[in-house]
């Protein structure tokens, strides 16, 4: 009679001791996207300037944490045509609260024109975004 070990404990005895974990494709870490809770534009007068102030802001919450917000800017469109006039990064300035201000003369913008729609987009660090379309406030 004849003994053969089985082939299963053999083969732990011949294997590394190290188990390896993949994620499936498609199921990466999870990411929240940013949420814009609140947008504003506009342009008014300036006596300091002596000159027309456009100033975009935005209020963007993530579920991930304000840090992970990498980027908010302000594109500028004309309404009836829909053609890109001038875009605006703005800063991080106070917890969630992302502002910039252009003195007019340094935009291709005209105050007294009524016809712009502004979109304010944030992006996080994985490239998720969030959009919002307004009109500005224009006080010539």
């Amino acid at each position: 009679m004849t003994h053969s070990l089985p082939l299963l404990p053999l083969l732990a005895i011949l294997l590394p001791g190290c188990v390896v974990y993949t994620n499936p494709p498609g199921h990466g870490p999870a990411n929240a996207a940013p949420t814009i809770t609140y947008a504003d534009a506009g342009c008014s007068w300036d006596y300091s300037y002596a000159d027309y102030v456009w100033y975009f802001e935005a209020d963007v919450d993530d579920l991930d944490g304000p840090e992970d917000v990498t980027q908010v800017y302000a594109d500028v469109y004309d309404d009836q045509t829909g053609e890109w006039q001038d875009g605006f990064d703005l800063l991080p300035d106070q917890g969630i609260t992302w502002f910039s201000a252009w003195v007019g003369a340094t935009t291709y913008l005209d105050c007294t024109w009524p016809g712009y729609v502004v979109d304010i987009t944030a992006v996080d660090s994985f490239g998720a975004t969030d959009v919002v379309t307004l009109p500005p406030t224009q006080i010539p």
